[in-house]
């Protein structure tokens, strides 16, 4: 415990990663024409170490994060949504939502129109339903989805089904469908590269014997994640509504 107080755990207050895990030297800052606006739920918040809504915002400059659950009267969010000079957008399912993955270029870029503004709920399933029916001045707003066809990485995490993805996955995602649709130029290539090396490190603690936070049994419970059981949901901003 002594040695613990003498040589405390430094943090990077970048990244909220321990300095010995630093990703900021994987982080590039990407300019888009969309504006990303991230509805952080507060218990996702407090996930800095492996949360992938923070790791977002430092990817993408033109983005910001608003915490909340209820954002009906929130100032920021309602200056945004007033704003005529603004497009904006909820990425959400729905009935009527424009489906990014299946509409061609000018029909994608004729629904973004100038100066799109895209929100995001970041949180779990539940916390994101709770979210959205609380915030009634985002239930008005036009949604847009999207097909997925990639398995996410965020294998440390448990996960309802197997195409459902963390914050950042799902960013990355649309990025490329805009990029498709001539709305977005930025290079997306190495844009999941500070995910993968958080994944990366936090696997190697938790495969390592010298570690505190090795696990025996990692690898089993690795491969129950990978069956996808529905006992605990995290980030399904685009699972169809049942």
């Amino acid at each position: 415990m002594q040695a613990d107080i003498k040589n405390p755990r430094l943090t990077c207050y970048k990244c909220m990663n321990p300095k010995s895990t630093c990703i900021c030297k994987h982080i590039q800052s990407l300019q888009t024409k969309t504006r990303f606006i991230i509805l952080m739920h507060p218990k996702e918040y407090k996930k800095e170490k492996n949360g992938t809504g923070h790791m977002t915002k430092l990817q993408l400059d033109n983005s910001e994060i608003i915490v909340g659950v209820d954002f009906t009267n929130n100032k920021r969010v309602n200056e945004i949504l007033t704003n005529e000079n603004n497009n904006s957008f909820l990425l959400y399912p729905g009935k009527d939502n424009f489906n990014l993955s299946v509409s061609k270029s000018l029909e994608v870029k004729s629904f973004m129109g100038h100066n799109p503004h895209l929100f995001i709920l970041d949180g779990t399933w539940p916390c994101a339903r709770k979210m959205l029916k609380l915030s009634k001045n985002l239930q008005t707003l036009k949604r847009v989805s999207f097909d997925n066809t990639i398995k996410s990485k965020f294998i440390i995490k448990q996960q309802p089904e197997s195409l459902c993805l963390s914050t950042i996955e799902s960013v990355y995602t649309v990025l490329n469908l805009l990029k498709k649709g001539d709305v977005e130029e930025c290079d997306t290539k190495d844009f999941l590269m500070p995910f993968e090396k958080m994944i990366e490190h936090q696997l190697d603690y938790m495969l390592n014997p010298n570690h505190k936070n090795f696990s025996a049994t990692v690898k089993s419970e690795l491969t129950a994640k990978d069956q996808y059981k529905k006992t605990t949901e995290r980030n399904t901003i685009f699972e169809l509504e049942q």
